[in-house]
């Protein structure tokens, strides 16, 4: 008779793995990419490296995941905070702050999964979240043009133009590091977000409220 795990089996395996990632995420905060190491990562979960090698057989797999867990996550934070807006413009200022927002305030994660080198294998998966926020916003211009709020564009060229601002202009390596009280960082999201509203053809969107204060936690 084939064995079978038990429920009990399973949530332990699970929970094992789940600290893996959570090691690795702690370590890429800290110290970027390159600091996610399986001897490094095995020491912060507390367990033996052949273990971590028995969940992830390769660096690359264990990175490969944590860009796609933290992927999925500023993704759907995004598409949460442009839902709850009233409206197609305010949807397209909240995705934009919030996203801007928690990248900054975690902006070495951020850099580690957006653009810090990584191998060739793995920069897929980050094309892949890259196309994702793209296709978010693509969506959401294209009802705002639809109901003539914005000005005819083509949203496929727009949107991607848009997440390389985001990207570029916050977590880059030359950008600054909005490490201070909180306030340089709140100004960057606005700054930001009315970069990239101006760019869709919204002019006013500071007159009409659009850009509001964003609490970074």
């Amino acid at each position: 008779m084939p064995y079978r795990r038990t429920e009990s089996v399973i949530r332990r395996l699970a929970a094992r793995e789940r600290a893996i990632v959570d090691a690795a995420a702690r370590l890429a905060t800290e110290g970027g990419m390159a600091a996610v190491q399986i001897a490094a990562v095995a020491a912060r979960a507390a367990i033996a490296a052949g273990t971590v090698y028995r969940y992830f057989p390769s660096k690359n797999d264990l990175v490969a995941t944590l860009i796609t867990e933290v992927g999925n996550r500023e993704l759907a934070a995004m598409r949460t905070a442009a839902d709850a807006a009233p409206g197609p413009l305010s949807a397209l200022a909240a995705g934009i702050a919030t996203f801007a927002a928690r990248a900054l305030a975690e902006r070495r994660l951020a850099w580690a999964v957006i653009g810090e080198p990584v191998d060739a294998e793995v920069d897929r998966l980050r094309l892949d979240f890259r196309q994702s926020l793209a296709d978010e916003l693509e969506r959401r211009i294209e009802i705002a043009v639809a109901r003539e709020l914005l000005p005819e564009q083509d949203g496929r060229i727009a949107a991607p133009a848009i997440v390389g601002a985001l990207m570029e202009g916050l977590l880059g390596p030359l950008a600054p590091a909005h490490e201070d009280n909180g306030a340089s960082a709140r100004e960057a999201v606005q700054a930001v977000t009315l970069l990239a509203l101006r760019a869709l053809g919204m002019g006013d969107a500071r007159a009409r409220g659009l850009v509001a204060q964003v609490a970074l936690t």
